[in-house]
């Protein structure tokens, strides 16, 4: 990965979401730092100042607004992204008015997020180079083009199909669910889920773009990116 990629401040109390925001920013490059409350994310930030901070609303002791409110005192120019199950238009409006310069609702989309922290950065100055290539067998995927070729011919994807690898990708080896294909690359959350024939459909015809061995059926589970 990149060396010269940002360091992302993510302040989140959910140790699962935070695990997984983590892992998908240090796959794409990112310098990470943590912190579960509010306290410990002002006293992180004072210590170590980041290029850009992920920050959860509902935090234990002191909530994200306030955390802002003191934050913009110090670091006026800093990029924060709000992160909240909350979808009121009041609330975002509290957000920007205290300075935020995003604001994702949960659930959403890895790939939305990680585009919204590349375009801040980007609105702020400090986008890095994010040159990425990985290669597997005889496929290969440019993140920073966005292009994807195979025996060294530009293989055509669809947007789910692209970040449907995209995902496989940073699971490498791991099985990736059924369920979480449809939440990190649909959007959707287990309540609103379509049928899991939506994935398997999709996985067919990734399948038959990269090479049918590349991607392992796990039954009744999901699947694995191998090679």
């Amino acid at each position: 990965m990149n060396e010269s990629k940002a360091t992302v401040l993510v302040v989140e109390d959910e140790a699962a979401m935070l695990a997984g925001l983590v892992h998908n920013l240090e796959f794409e490059g990112y310098r990470t730092l943590t912190a579960t409350t509010g306290r410990e994310a002002l006293e992180r930030l004072h210590k170590t100042p980041p290029d850009l901070v992920l920050l959860d609303v509902m935090l234990p002791e002191m909530n994200g607004f306030d955390v802002l409110r003191e934050l913009r005192l110090s670091h006026p120019k800093l990029p924060v992204i709000l992160l909240t199950s909350k979808g009121l238009e009041t609330d975002k409006l509290q957000g920007f008015k205290l300075g935020a310069d995003d604001y994702v609702t949960k659930p959403f989309s890895i790939q939305e997020l990680l585009a919204r922290v590349h375009a801040v950065l980007n609105r702020a100055g400090g986008a890095p180079d994010a040159s990425n290539v990985v290669r597997f067998g005889e496929v290969e995927v440019d993140f920073a083009q966005r292009e994807v070729r195979r025996a060294g011919q530009m293989v055509p994807l669809a947007m789910k199909e692209y970040e449907m690898l995209r995902l496989l990708l940073r699971r490498r080896g791991e099985i990736v669910t059924r369920e979480q294909l449809l939440h990190e690359v649909w959007g959707y959350s287990p309540d609103n889920a379509p049928t899991t024939r939506t994935v398997d459909n999709h996985v067919a015809k990734l399948r038959s773009k990269i090479g049918n061995d590349h991607i392992v059926t796990v039954q009744k589970v999901g699947y694995k990116l191998v090679g």
